[in-house]
């Protein structure tokens, strides 16, 4: 009989995990073990803070649901989102940057045309933002597709709110040119959901648990390799300091006031409106 001591329980872990039939779990696993031991150790983690640490994980798992991701927002705030997306999407330079997809992306949102309205009268101030879609090498990727959400004034999500059909998402198509319009409405800086396990841990500390504005996007278009972004406004408050440090300076841009009148889609708005402009460059897939 091996008897366990504080010296040689990591290895005896280890060892057990490394029995794993998956080779990769085995590594995960091991990795895990070793990480998670060291961490208690170089912290002298007492009983009572690890039972705090079991209590916040379940609170976190009870409070997540189909709409609610807690979990993807811990580790967001936590850097690991991000850490995890610079690290599987080294795009070329020139490329435009990926950033975290976020907890409150929903699939199968309604497809729309060149322009087409996602905002569906959502009160707000009118924005569209126009551009192309193109290749690493200039050339347009037509039929290309962007999935587009954000919040609303109230810095709320579809998924956050009790409502039956889409909410400021909508699916658009490149043109044969690259080119494509999105009609929506300018967004807010916002906070995250705070009334959670993740909001408990943030008060606790002086880290800002705001959003600066911004829109997401999801790009797919065959030959490439998948585009999560965002695009922020340009002087928006909390580019900074953003919560789940999303920003990128590549993805910051400007908004032009324009007057009643003529809009990028070839119609004419009758209200005071904003335009962006944004070009998306996506990475082709590597050769098999």
């Amino acid at each position: 009989m091996q008897l366990v001591t504080e010296d040689n329980i990591t290895a005896l872990a280890q060892q057990r995990w490394g029995t794993a039939k998956d080779p990769r779990t085995a590594q995960l696993m091991t990795a895990l073990v070793r990480h998670l031991h060291d961490f208690a150790r170089e912290v002298r983690l007492t009983e009572a803070e690890w039972m705090a640490a079991v209590q916040w994980l379940t609170a976190t798992g009870q409070i997540s649901d189909s709409k609610r991701e807690e979990f993807i927002l811990a580790s967001d705030v936590l850097g690991l989102s991000m850490l995890v997306v610079q690290m599987n999407h080294r795009f070329s330079p020139g490329a435009t940057p990926a950033t975290v997809l976020g907890p409150f992306h929903i699939d199968g949102s309604p497809e729309l045309g060149f322009g087409g309205d996602m905002s569906d009268d959502v009160p707000g101030t009118p924005l569209y933002i126009t551009g192309t879609v193109r290749s690493l090498d200039g050339s347009p990727v037509p039929g290309a597709v962007l999935d587009v959400w954000q919040a609303d004034a109230e810095g709320a999500y579809e998924a956050q709110l009790d409502v039956d059909e889409a909410r400021l998402r909508a699916k658009y198509r490149a043109e044969q040119d690259g080119s494509y319009c999105v009609r929506t409405i300018a967004p807010k800086g916002y906070s995250i959901p705070m009334d959670g396990p993740v909001g408990d841990l943030i008060g606790q500390t002086e880290i800002s648990h705001f959003r600066p504005a911004h829109v997401h996007f999801l790009l797919t278009a065959d030959g490439h390799e998948p585009l999560i972004t965002h695009l922020f406004e340009e002087g928006a408050e909390y580019l900074d300091s953003d919560v789940v440090f999303g920003t990128k300076q590549e993805l910051v841009v400007r908004y032009d006031h324009r007057e009643p009148g003529p809009a990028p889609d070839g119609t004419t708005c009758a209200v005071p409106w904003v335009e962006a402009r944004y070009d998306f460059v996506l990475q082709p897939c590597k050769p098999h």
